[in-house]
């Protein structure tokens, strides 16, 4: 039991030191803002430090301010899952979603989260297809996930 004691001490003893010492010599980020982070990018370009473009992402800023693409109909399916719409309900997220600029697309997505609407299956599928299509075009990659070339002639 004294071992366990004497264990348990060195434990809390190394612990409170370490986290000593990591307050004094390296948490002064906290107080010392860097400015390489502080830069903010515009909605009309990509900073090119992340894979995949924010502007492009389906889920980056979903804590935004709501944007509405003349979609507000949509928000009495609000709270509502994938398999409980109609055919004409289904009909009525098709017409928006195909009615959306190419830009737009990644950014109604990320409004219908926002805004607590899940999209029907069928329409879910369509957009991310049309995402998929967008971000391949951007890169110039035309394959197919098993590597097949396409879209040429």
């Amino acid at each position: 039991m004294i071992v366990a004691a004497i264990i348990l001490a060195f434990l809390i003893g190394g612990g409170l030191l370490l986290y000593l010492l990591d307050k004094l010599f390296y948490n002064k980020s906290s107080q010392e803002p860097e400015e390489s982070e502080s830069q903010e990018t515009t909605d009309s370009e990509c900073c090119g430090m992340h894979i995949t473009c924010e502007k492009d992402s389906l889920v980056a800023g979903l804590d935004r301010e709501l944007l509405y693409y003349d979609d507000e109909e949509l928000d009495t399916y609000r709270g509502r899952t994938a398999d409980s719409y109609t055919d004409t309900e289904i009909e009525e997220f098709r017409e928006v979603l195909l009615t959306l600029q190419p830009e737009e697309i990644a950014g109604w997505a990320r409004s219908i989260t926002t805004r607590g609407i899940t999209l029907p299956a069928d329409v879910r599928d369509e957009l991310l297809l049309i995402v998929a299509e967008a971000r391949n075009s951007k890169s110039g990659n035309n394959t197919d996930k098993e590597g097949r070339a396409y879209g040429t002639a």
